[in-house]
């Protein structure tokens, strides 16, 4: 089974056509800006913002305690380690645009027309999170998710495999917009919960509203970017 599919993953060659790109980019924005369809995809935004904290804490030496994904789309990963310092500076500043930096790799994937890689490698990240995860509702939703991206790569045809790795990936460099917006919100009239713009202003001394500018910016590159990569 391993060599089939990497068989598979090596010999993919699937050119999509202009439709198929932008019919999929129209229903990827649906699915960020129609706030009844939000309020169940937001979800993935969120375990993609939570692997960025995971993936740095460990790469900047930091042990992983546990990921929890709660029932209304937020999260929080811990970690042990230097409770300052670039590390921590990092880990903290990835979550919002890691979503945006997954939208791209997918670019990336799908440029090269790595349809089969790009779905495997999301479900092997997502059953690493499974193993960290510490709250019954985040199992759930990681199951879910990964039960999907599964199903398509081992019984989709490369059609709805291509269709299915389009829409996420125009999913991911849209959806790492929102959550900026509503972050900003969420600090002006919910100023007492503690975000990852105020983590890092304590830790840098650079107020949060510049952090989440920082974001927005980064977030909206990534789309200019990653988007017209796509459609070109």
């Amino acid at each position: 089974m391993p060599g089939a599919v990497w068989a598979a993953a090596a010999t993919e060659r699937i050119d999509p056509s202009s439709w198929l790109v932008l019919a999929t980019g129209f229903v990827a924005a649906l699915a960020v800006v129609v706030d009844g369809v939000w309020r169940w995809t937001r979800g993935v935004v969120t375990i993609a913002h939570e692997a960025g904290h995971a993936v740095v804490a460990l790469a900047t030496g930091r042990r992983l305690t546990g990921i929890r994904l709660h029932s209304d789309t937020s999260g929080l990963t811990l970690s042990v380690g230097k409770p300052t310092g670039a590390g921590m500076v990092v880990t903290a500043a990835v979550g919002y645009v890691s979503p945006s930096l997954v939208g791209l790799a997918g670019v990336a994937l799908l440029a090269v027309d790595r349809v089969t890689v790009m779905l495997w490698a999301a479900a092997a990240v997502l059953v690493a999170m499974l193993v960290m995860v510490r709250n019954w509702y985040g199992a759930l939703s990681l199951l879910v998710t990964g039960g999907v991206v599964v199903a398509v790569s081992v019984y989709g045809s490369e059609g709805a495999q291509a269709a299915f790795a389009y829409v996420m990936t125009w999913f991911l460099l849209l959806g790492g917009v929102r959550p900026v917006a509503e972050l900003r919100r969420q600090r002006r009239y919910q100023p007492g919960l503690p975000t990852d713009a105020d983590i890092l202003a304590r830790l840098t001394r650079v107020p949060g509203s510049l952090w989440v500018a920082l974001f927005g910016l980064a977030t909206l590159a990534a789309l200019g970017g990653g988007g017209w990569l796509l459609l070109t």
